[in-house]
């Protein structure tokens, strides 16, 4: 499975496509916890001191709105950006 990751979040993550890997009946959490294994860096811009994924930072699965709780397969491209602004 693989993360893309945008503007900020690739700048720390020092990459914008990083691969993780998960079991068969894993979820989004579980993708996460994997990616930010991989990239602790992460964890302070991506979740606050619960744990929680912040409000402003968006996930996708497979170029829909996600949520940690959902399923995730082994082919899913998973996507973490920053809200975007401009004028």
């Amino acid at each position: 499975m693989e993360w893309k990751l945008f503007a900020d979040l690739a700048e720390v993550a020092d990459d914008d496509h990083i691969a993780v890997s998960v079991s068969a009946d894993a979820t989004v959490a579980d993708a996460l916890d994997a990616l930010l294994a991989d990239r602790p860096a992460l964890r302070e811009r991506v979740l606050d001191d619960d744990g929680t994924l912040y409000d402003h930072v968006n996930l996708l699965r497979n170029g829909r709105d996600a949520s940690l709780a959902d399923d995730a397969a082994p082919d899913d491209e998973l996507a973490l950006f920053p809200p975007v602004s401009g004028g």
